[in-house]
C-alpha cells in the first residue's frame, strides 16, 4: 500500500483562502452569494471560505448546510446504511450558490447535489468549490474553484481530514503499488 499526505495544514489553509479570493474575483464581490456546504466535510470548508472572504471584505456571507442523501443514486445498493442529516439552507432563489465539497471525483455527489438544491429554491447560478479534484468523472461535471488537482488512480483512497469534523487536518492518498494512475 502506498500512502503520502498531499496536503499538510498548511496547505489546505492556502487553498482555501485563494478558492475565497478567487470566489470574489470571478464574481466582482460578494453581492448575491451563498455558501452551501455538502454534508459531511463540504459545510466546514464552506464556513472556512466564508470566513477568509469576511476577513478581506469585511462582509458576512449566509453559510448553509446540505444533506443529499436521499438523492443519491445508489440508496438501492446502500439500503438502511443512509444516515439522513437536516439541511439548512439560507434563502437561494436568485442568488449564486456555491456549492462546496471536499473532493470531486465521479461527479455523482455533485449531480445530487444539485437535485438537492432545486428542490430548495431556484438559484440565479450554481458554481462548485472543491478542496481537491482528482479526476475520474462519470458525468459532465467540473469545479468552478479547486485547491488542488490530484492525479489518483480509480482504486486510490484519497483522505480528507479536517480539524473539526475528525480532529486532525490532511490530505492523503493511500494507493495500492503498482496502480495506474491517471493523468
Amino acid at each position: 500500500m502506498l500512502d503520502s499526505v498531499i496536503m499538510s495544514p498548511d496547505d489546505v489553509r492556502r487553498a482555501v483562502m485563494r478558492i475565497a479570493h478567487e470566489i470574489v474575483e470571478h464574481n466582482r464581490g460578494t453581492d448575491g452569494l451563498v455558501f452551501v456546504g455538502m454534508r459531511t466535510r463540504g459545510v466546514p470548508l464552506a464556513q472556512r471560505i466564508a470566513s477568509a472572504i469576511y476577513a478581506f471584505e469585511g462582509v458576512a456571507v449566509p453559510v448553509g448546510t446540505l444533506d443529499i442523501g436521499l438523492y443519491r443514486d445508489d440508496l438501492s445498493r446502500r439500503g438502511a446504511a443512509v444516515n439522513i442529516q437536516p439541511s439548512d439552507l439560507p434563502d437561494i432563489t436568485g442568488k449564486r450558490v456555491i456549492l462546496v465539497d471536499d473532493v470531486l471525483y465521479t461527479g455523482r455527489t455533485v449531480r445530487a447535489a444539485l437535485d438537492a438544491l432545486i428542490d430548495y429554491g431556484r438559484p440565479e447560478r450554481i458554481l462548485l468549490a472543491v478542496l481537491v479534484d482528482r479526476g475520474h468523472r462519470e458525468l459532465p461535471i467540473r469545479a468552478d474553484f479547486v485547491g488542488k488537482n490530484i492525479p489518483t488512480a480509480r482504486n486510490d483512497d484519497v483522505q480528507v481530514r479536517l480539524e473539526e469534523s475528525d480532529g486532525d487536518e490532511y490530505v492523503r492518498v493511500a494507493g495500492v503499488a503498482g496502480a495506474e494512475v491517471s493523468r
